[in-house]
């Protein structure tokens, strides 16, 4: 017989997002246990590039969310921890082919300086100074010193060791404990029972299962994206960069497939070459159209890469919500239960902050930020 855990609060999902929740409870004083069906970072977190973007954000929400967690990454960074999830403050570059594009990057950048991004106007004969190898006819482009990078499965890992937490993989969660009240009172899992007063659904890309499991209706949505792996390569990329149209291609509600090339080196040598969206559903088959666009974006933006060998490709899925906000905080439905999930394309970078929050969700701190555009109840409730 399998004897129940008890713990203050136990976290469904160990992507990055979930490992973010359980530090940040833990440093709150909260006796934590993180549960998953799979292993560490075996979702979305795994299939991410580890992006740390403030560049790719429209001012609201989202932007502020995003300039917290930015900070948060740094101060775990300055803590020690930059090295072992491969923190790398490299800055973005976001470039413009036409003058109208362009015209279009410098009204966003104008909003980000105004909310505290740092958003530097590059002239089209200054581009070369900080990526040499870009291709030449480019109408300008913004830096972006804020702009960060780490190595998604290693955050995820890390900061879960470094949280202290217990950790429990290859556990199916199968539903909530609930009180006469209505009130949250833990986990029940496919290997007993983990008593607490609060729940947290990081569960990403899933998390609709987990609302639904607990009682209440969250509309998450799996986009499916790519990402083409180079050939080690000396280093030759500087920044992430990426075309404007990248923006435009992140807040589109079209399920069709939509490719802009986002291209950054590594540390250990490869070169990867994203983006693609698209609504599939949980298909992971290849999709030729969607890496031949990846391949030829790239290569428009740095010619070099016409000869470099693409040695592998992967497939994830982001957890989108309609409104392309994630959901943060406590659920009014079932008191006790919290949301982490929904950032899309973004939990990696937006998992400091989203943990940060939640701790004081849960210890009953006023948050860093308002909690009311990321309300998991916003949703039109669908009908019987």
């Amino acid at each position: 017989m399998i004897e129940p855990l008890t713990c203050d609060v136990v976290v469904v999902g160990a992507g990055v997002v979930g490992a973010a929740c359980a530090l940040y409870a833990a440093r709150a004083g909260l006796d934590t246990v993180v549960v998953d069906r799979g292993p560490v970072a075996g979702g979305t977190t795994g299939a991410g590039e580890g992006n740390l973007l403030v560049s790719d954000k429209e001012p609201g929400p989202e932007l502020d969310l995003a300039l917290l967690s930015a900070r948060l990454w740094a101060e775990l960074a300055r803590e020690g921890l930059g090295k072992a999830v491969e923190y790398e403050a490299k800055g973005g570059l976001v470039v413009a082919g036409t003058g109208e594009a362009l015209a279009g990057l410098e009204r966003l950048a104008a909003g980000q300086r105004a909310a505290g991004v740092e958003a530097v106007p590059v002239p089209p004969d200054r581009l070369p100074d900080l990526e040499p190898c870009l291709a030449p006819g480019l109408a300008g482009g913004v830096h972006y010193p804020q702009d960060a990078q780490v190595m998604p499965a290693l955050a995820a890992a890390h900061l879960l060791r470094a949280s202290n937490a217990r950790l429990l993989t290859g556990r199916e969660m199968t539903g909530v404990l609930r009180g006469p009240d209505g009130a949250v009172r833990g986990l029940r899992t496919d290997r007993g029972d983990i008593h607490a007063p609060a729940v947290v659904n990081a569960a990403g890309t899933w998390g609709d299962e987990v609302a639904a499991r607990a009682g209440v209706s969250l509309p998450v949505l799996p986009r499916r994206g790519f990402v083409l792996v180079t050939e080690p390569l000396p280093l030759r990329i500087r920044h992430k960069v990426y075309a404007a149209d990248y923006v435009a291609d992140v807040a589109s509600d079209s399920a069709a497939l939509q490719t802009s090339p986002v291209v950054e080196g590594t540390p250990a040598g490869p070169v990867l070459i994203g983006a693609s969206r698209e609504r599939a559903g949980f298909d992971r088959s290849l999709s030729l159209p969607a890496l031949r666009a990846l391949a030829a974006g790239a290569t428009r933006l740095f010619p070099f890469l016409t000869g470099v060998r693409a040695m592998r490709t992967y497939v994830g899925f982001r957890p989108y919500l309609p409104d392309h906000l994630p959901a943060i905080g406590p659920d009014p439905r079932a008191p006790g239960l919290l949301h982490a999930c929904g950032h899309e394309g973004a939990g990696i970078g937006l998992a400091t902050g989203t943990g940060q929050l939640i701790a004081q969700a849960l210890t009953g701190r006023t948050p860093d930020l308002d909690l009311a555009p990321f309300r998991p109840d916003r949703f039109p409730e669908e009908a019987e």
